[in-house]
C-alpha cells in the first residue's frame, strides 16, 4: 500500500469530530484527567469490525458528522447513533467492515437524526497515526494534549492511518460488493441500542444519607429528569426534582469517576469522560459502569430514569458486557479468517 492510501484527507470537520480511545489512566494524580470516548461499548465494537486492538484510537463525531476524503484500499467501520453515513453518496452499512475500493471516494456522514443517540465512531483497519501521550491517543481538548495535534478536527486536517493490506486481502476473499464504491460482508456486530427509555442504572453514592429521605426517593424510584443544554464531554447537568440534603453539609474534595452523580444546588450532574479528576459536591449516586455508554449517547432534551442496583449487581452488568465484547471479538476473527 502506499503512501497516498495511508491517509485520509478531512473535507469538514461537523461539529466536533476528535481522536479518542478508552483514555488515559493513571495520572489523575498529577490533575491529567482520562478523557477517552464517551460510549466505550461502541468504540470498541468498531475496532472489532476491522480487526484492532478494542482500545485503538477512532474518530468520536458528536451529533453532526465530518466529510473525509478516503483511497481505495482503506477498510472502516461505523458504530453508535446512525449518521445515514453515504460513500460517493451510495448509503454504507454501519456494524460491519467496510472495503473502500473506488479512488478518492467522500464518506459523508450527516446527522443524528431524531431517535438515534448522540455520537458515532468511525475506526479505520490499521489505527490512526497520532502519538500517544501518556499511554494514549485520546484528545484532552481543554488542556490540547493528544489525538490530532490535541484539538477537534478541522477541515484540511491530512491523518494518517496504518497498514490495511491484510484486512483489505481478507474483505476481498470473504466479503462481497455491494455498490460501485464498496465491498463488505455479510455480518455485523451487536447492534448495541442506542436509543432507549430504559433506566440508567445506579448504585448508592458516599453521601447518599445526606440527603432526605424524600429526595432519595425523587431520585432512585420516581424522578424523571431532563438533561439540560449545559452539558457536554465533562459533566451533563439534569433538570428535575429538587434534591435537599437534611442539614447543611461541607465535603473536602475527593476522587470522582466516569458516572459519578454529583448534586448542586438542587439539580445532578453527572460527571462524564472529560471530568475532572475531583469534586467537592455530595454524591447521591455512582452510574454502573455497564450503563455509561449508552448515557454517553444521551442528547440535550433527553429524560432520564434511575433504577437503585447493588454492587454486586453492577459488578455481574459489567462482567456481562465484557463477555459480550469477548464473543464477539473471537466471532469476527473466525469470521475474517484470523482464527483465534
Amino acid at each position: 500500500m502506499n503512501q497516498r492510501q495511508n491517509k485520509i484527507k478531512v473535507i469538514d470537520s461537523g461539529l466536533l469530530t476528535s481522536v479518542q480511545d478508552m483514555g488515559r489512566y493513571g495520572y489523575q494524580k498529577y490533575g491529567i484527567i482520562v478523557s477517552g470516548a464517551m460510549d466505550t461499548v461502541s468504540l470498541a465494537l468498531a475496532n472489532i469490525a476491522v480487526g484492532n486492538q478494542l482500545d485503538t484510537g477512532t474518530l468520536e463525531m458528536t451529533l453532526c458528522g465530518a466529510s473525509l476524503e478516503l483511497h481505495a484500499g482503506t477498510v472502516f467501520a461505523l458504530t453508535g447513533a446512525d449518521m445515514s453515513a453515504a460513500l460517493a453518496d451510495e448509503p454504507v452499512p454501519m456494524h460491519r467492515p467496510v472495503l473502500v475500493t473506488r479512488r478518492d471516494a467522500v464518506l459523508t456522514l450527516h446527522g443524528t437524526g431524531k431517535g438515534t443517540g448522540a455520537r458515532t465512531y468511525l475506526a479505520f483497519a490499521g489505527g490512526i497515526h497520532v502519538p500517544q501521550r501518556m499511554g494514549s491517543q485520546s484528545t484532552y481538548l481543554r488542556a490540547g494534549i493528544g489525538g490530532y495535534q490535541g484539538r477537534a478536527l478541522q477541515a484540511g486536517d491530512v491523518l494518517c492511518l496504518g497498514d490495511a493490506a491484510s484486512m483489505a486481502d481478507r474483505l476481498r476473499g470473504t466479503g462481497h460488493r455491494i455498490s460501485t464504491s464498496m465491498i463488505s460482508v455479510s455480518w455485523r456486530t451487536p447492534m448495541v441500542p442506542v436509543r432507549t427509555m430504559r433506566p440508567i442504572r445506579v448504585t448508592r453514592g458516599l453521601q447518599a444519607d445526606w440527603f432526605t429521605s424524600d429526595s432519595l426517593e425523587a431520585f432512585f424510584a420516581q424522578g424523571t429528569f431532563r438533561l439540560t443544554n449545559q452539558s457536554d464531554r465533562m459533566g451533563y447537568r439534569l433538570a428535575g426534582s429538587k434534591l435537599c440534603l437534611r442539614q447543611p453539609r461541607e465535603l473536602i474534595s475527593e476522587p470522582v469517576a466516569f458516572g459519578t452523580v454529583q448534586v448542586a444546588d438542587g439539580q445532578p450532574i453527572i460527571l462524564m469522560a472529560d471530568r475532572q479528576t475531583t469534586g467537592g459536591y455530595p454524591k447521591i449516586a455512582q452510574v454502573a459502569q455497564a450503563d455509561l455508554s449508552r448515557l454517553g449517547q444521551k442528547k440535550a432534551g433527553d429524560t432520564l430514569v434511575f433504577e437503585e442496583v447493588t454492587l454486586r449487581e453492577a459488578e455481574k452488568l459489567l462482567r456481562d458486557q465484557r463477555a459480550m465484547l469477548a464473543e464477539v471479538e473471537s466471532s469476527v476473527h473466525l469470521a475474517l479468517g484470523k482464527g483465534l
